[in-house]
C-alpha cells in the first residue's frame, strides 16, 4: 500500500483564510504538524480524512483573553478541556499568574497543555491566587518583580495584565502609574481593564496608552463604556488612531448587546473578540466559549467576514504569532477548527440576559500541530 501523501484531510463546504484569502469550498491538508496544503485544489490520501459538507474550516481559534490555568488561580480553568475542545488552540491568559507564581504556571500549564498558552504577566505579585483579589493592597502592585519576572520569561510572557475595574480596592491611577512604569522599563504591552466606574472617565484613562496597548471588556455597558449617548466616543477614536486596540472580554458582566450594536452601527468594530472565559462558566448552558461569543458579535451587525479575522488572524497577530498561527497558509503550525452552524442553537445571551436570535456556530473538531 502506497504512503499516505499527507497525515490529516479535512474537507469542508467552506474553508476561510482571511491572511491567504481563502473563502469557499476546499479542503485543508497536514503533515508533520505543520499546514501542507489549503484551498479549493487540495486533494489526495491521506492517513485521516475528515469530511464536513457542511461545515466552515478555519484557522485554530485565538482567544487573546481568557483564564487558561491548572491549579493556583480564583479563576483558571484546565485549557485542553475548556478551550481546546471548543476549537481554541491558542489561548492568552489575563494575569492568571504574577511574579510570585509565574514559573509554576509556566510549567504546569505553558510547558505541559496541548494549547498553547501565552501568560499577560499580572502586575500583582499574586496573579489570581489572592483571596481579596489581584490587588489587596498597594505592596501587590510591584513593578522591580514584575520586570524581573519578564525578564527571564522570554516569549511565554506577551506583556502585563492590568485591572483597574470597580472591583478593586486598591488607587486606580496609581495601579495604572505602576502598570506603564513596568511596561516602560520592559517593553512589553499592556493588556488593561479599565476603570468602569464614573470616579474615574475614560476619557482620562485612555490618553495614558500607546500603541499596541490592548483595552479589554470593551462592549460593557458600566458608565465609562466607549460608547456614549449612543456614539462611541472621541478619545476612544483618537486612542484608535494612536494605535490602542480594542477587545471584547466578554465574561461574566463584559458584554451588552446594546453598546456593541451602538458602536458596530456608528462603525467601530473590536479589534480582537474574546471570551474571558473562567471557573464561573464551567457547565454554563449553553457553554460559553469562543464560537458562541463571535456569533454574539455577527448577531449584533457584524459581517463573518469581518468576525471570523477577530478570532484567527488578528489576535495572532497582536501575540507575535502572524504567520505561526491564524492562518491556514502552508508552513504555519496545523492549528485548525472546524464549526457547524446551528440554527436551531439556544437564544444568544448578552451579560443582562437580553437575547438575540440567529443561530449560533458551535465547534465540531479541532486539530493542534496536526492531531485531532
Amino acid at each position: 500500500m502506497p504512503t499516505p501523501e499527507y497525515d490529516l484531510l479535512i474537507r469542508a463546504g467552506r474553508v476561510f483564510c482571511a491572511e491567504s484569502g481563502l473563502d469557499g469550498p476546499g479542503a485543508v491538508a497536514l503533515k508533520d504538524g505543520r499546514i501542507a496544503a489549503s484551498g479549493p485544489e487540495v486533494d489526495g490520501s491521506a492517513a485521516m480524512t475528515f469530511e464536513f459538507p457542511d461545515g466552515l474550516a478555519l484557522p485554530g481559534l485565538v482567544d487573546l483573553h481568557a483564564h487558561p490555568a491548572r491549579g493556583g488561580s480564583r479563576y483558571g480553568v484546565d485549557p485542553d478541556t475548556h478551550f481546546l475542545s471548543r476549537g481554541v488552540t491558542t489561548v492568552m491568559s489575563q494575569g492568571d499568574a504574577g511574579a510570585d507564581n509565574w514559573p509554576t504556571y509556566r510549567d504546569r500549564v505553558i510547558r505541559a497543555c496541548r494549547t498553547r498558552v501565552i501568560l499577560a504577566i499580572n502586575l500583582s505579585i499574586h496573579g489570581e491566587s489572592h483571596p481579596d483579589g489581584c490587588f489587596p493592597d498597594l505592596e501587590s502592585a510591584d513593578v522591580d518583580a514584575c520586570v524581573s519576572a519578564i525578564e527571564s520569561g522570554g516569549d511565554t510572557i506577551w506583556g502585563i495584565a492590568a485591572n483597574t475595574g470597580p472591583s478593586n480596592p486598591t488607587p486606580p491611577r496609581e495601579i495604572m502609574r505602576r502598570a506603564l512604569e513596568a511596561s516602560e522599563r520592559s517593553g512589553k504591552p499592556l493588556l488593561v481593564g479599565t476603570r468602569l466606574s464614573a470616579d474615574w472617565s475614560l476619557d482620562d484613562q485612555l490618553p495614558l496608552l500607546r500603541s499596541g496597548d490592548v483595552v479589554t471588556y470593551c462592549f460593557n455597558d458600566f458608565p465609562e463604556s466607549v460608547v456614549k449617548d449612543g456614539r462611541i466616543r472621541p478619545s476612544v477614536r483618537d486612542a484608535r488612531e494612536r494605535g490602542v486596540l480594542f477587545d471584547i472580554g466578554h465574561g461574566m458582566r463584559s458584554f451588552s448587546f446594546q453598546v456593541a450594536e451602538a458602536a458596530i452601527a456608528d462603525g467601530f468594530l473590536p479589534d480582537t473578540i474574546s471570551t474571558d472565559q473562567y471557573s464561573r462558566h464551567v457547565g454554563s448552558s449553553p457553554q460559553h466559549d469562543l464560537p458562541r461569543t463571535m456569533s454574539k458579535l455577527i448577531a449584533a451587525g457584524m459581517s463573518e467576514r469581518d468576525a471570523f479575522p477577530r478570532v484567527t488572524s488578528r489576535p495572532a497577530e497582536v501575540l507575535g504569532l502572524k504567520g505561526e498561527t491564524g492562518t491556514l497558509r502552508a508552513g504555519a503550525c496545523g492549528d485548525v477548527a472546524v464549526l457547524r452552524w446551528n440554527e436551531d442553537a439556544p437564544p444568544l445571551r448578552d451579560v443582562d440576559g437580553v437575547e438575540r436570535p440567529g443561530g449560533c456556530w458551535e465547534p465540531v473538531l479541532a486539530a493542534r500541530a496536526g492531531i485531532v
